[in-house]
């Protein structure tokens, strides 16, 4: 059984709750699984790094820790606002997101 989720990868989202509340940003990855997202420069965490190949002085490296679907909403394509997503077939009958402000189908 999937789980039928409201933020897809490439989408552009707005955080509403949490330490990165008001931020904007775009989905890099989904973790379906989990019901988390990592968006990209939302969310960032120090983590601590021993010299390796990729960075030989290592230290502290900031990145994008993921971030629970909740907090996230999809910015409408019309506004660019916030907005809940509904689903409805579309004219070939193929199941497609919308915007709940607008009514605009989100790409």
């Amino acid at each position: 059984m999937s789980i039928k989720l409201h933020i897809k990868k490439g989408d552009t989202v707005y955080v509403n709750s949490g330490d990165s509340k008001g931020q904007q940003g775009k989905v890099l990855e989904v973790l379906v699984e989990k019901e988390r997202a990592i968006v990209e420069g939302v969310n960032l965490v120090s983590k601590h790094t021993k010299p390796n190949a990729k960075s030989p002085q290592g230290g502290i490296v900031k990145q994008e820790a993921p971030i629970h679907l909740s907090n996230l909403q999809p910015l409408d394509p019309k506004s660019g606002k916030p907005t809940r997503v509904g689903r409805k077939k579309n004219s070939q009958g193929k199941t497609v997101r919308y915007a709940k402000k607008s009514g605009e189908e989100i790409k």
